[in-house]
């Protein structure tokens, strides 16, 4: 479990060799604002090998944030995650294991006949109902949320996951009403308030493409006050003092600054973006697609580009996205060994302060 000494402890280790801010607060614990993403690439052996070097190297050379879920590369990311921490010499208590539940996993390899592998894994075994299926791949009810989680902490074979991301429940949406989602998500908030009092997990959220990132009108939106709204009525459910829901993940880049730029979140102060009311809300926001899946390795508008700092393309685009107010860690993919040096020495470098980072909207 992370605790404030051992992610202190690994700040004090690593601290030196990085800019200003690089290390941020989670909780009452420190981590890194360059984080370990696994969601690229094939569910094969050579893949799950390059994975596990390059965790182990981000992780002993100041990285200590690394995402992934269930359904990513058939649960091979999962797997290699938790060889990659039990393997690295760093204390486990120090590293933040994040994974997500929602999306049907495949085991190892994509089925030939997915439909019929969703079918007897999950559907006649009664673990997932088929009116709780949206698209026949997504589900979020509760009990398949708890069966999920165990298979993950299986997965990694650890004792407790970090933080636990109920995935995309924007995806929902496509067959049902907003209301009924956030009913859902309150129920499974119950369910996950229990477990992290049993201790499997540390944190939960919501990890998220598209809903945080739109106005009220569109269809994939989703309202982070009532989603926390919602987490906090579970925690009273349940008996708890204060709710156990922590943080959203949504993508962030110099092309998706939706979640800075976009007013479509209600507050008391009135519309505010999703960054501004995460902040009131006292939650840590992770970001993902940092260089758009690689889409931002070769060039940046050159306005925007000229204002950060780094020796590569690919540096500023992870600098720009840990510039972002109230951002606590950027995810970026690091499947290869080669790219962990250059994606984890953009923390060598200052982030933008405030006044340039708005100044980039002007």
């Amino acid at each position: 479990m992370v605790t404030k000494t051992a992610t202190w402890a690994y700040r004090d280790r690593f601290h030196e060799s990085f800019g200003r801010t690089y290390f941020r607060r989670f909780s009452d614990g420190l981590v890194s604002s360059i984080g370990l993403g696994t969601y690229l690439g094939d569910p094969t052996d050579a893949v799950d090998e390059r994975y596990h070097e390059s965790i182990v190297t981000a992780l002993e050379s100041g990285v200590n944030v690394v995402d992934t879920a269930i359904n990513y590369r058939c649960q091979r990311s999962e797997r290699v995650v938790g060889e990659a921490v039990r393997d690295a010499d760093v204390d486990r208590d120090a590293v933040l294991v994040a994974t997500k539940g929602g999306f049907v996993p495949f085991d190892g390899e994509r089925p030939a006949n997915p439909g019929q592998y969703v079918q007897s894994e999950y559907v006649d075994s009664g673990i997932a109902d088929p009116d709780d299926l949206v698209r026949g791949s997504h589900c979020i009810a509760p009990d398949y949320i708890d069966d999920q989680l165990d298979r993950s902490l299986d997965n990694l074979g650890l004792d407790h996951v970090d933080l636990y991301y109920v995935h995309n429940p924007e995806t929902q949406l496509a067959d049902r009403s907003r209301e009924a989602v956030y009913d859902q998500l309150e129920a499974t908030f119950e369910r996950l308030e229990r477990r992290a009092d049993e201790g499997d997990i540390q944190h939960y959220g919501v990890a998220t493409w598209e809903c945080f990132r739109v106005p009220p009108e569109h269809d994939s939106y989703l309202s982070l006050a009532e989603i926390v709204g919602r987490a906090r009525s579970a925690a009273k459910t349940v008996g708890n003092a204060a709710t156990h829901f922590r943080a959203v993940q949504l993508p962030f880049n110099v092309h998706m600054a939706d979640a800075f730029t976009v007013e479509g979140q209600s507050s008391a102060d009135g519309a505010v973006s999703t960054l501004a009311l995460a902040h009131q809300a006292d939650l840590d926001v992770f970001t993902s697609a940092s260089i758009l899946q690689g889409d931002l390795t070769a060039e940046l508008p050159e306005d925007v580009g000229a204002k950060l700092s780094g020796d590569s393309t690919v540096q500023k685009a992870i600098n720009f996205a840990r510039s972002a107010p109230g951002v606590t860690s950027s995810l970026v993919g690091m499947s290869r060994p080669e790219h962990v040096e250059e994606n984890v020495a953009a923390g060598t470098f200052d982030p933008m302060g405030a006044d340039a980072f708005d100044a980039t909207f002007e």
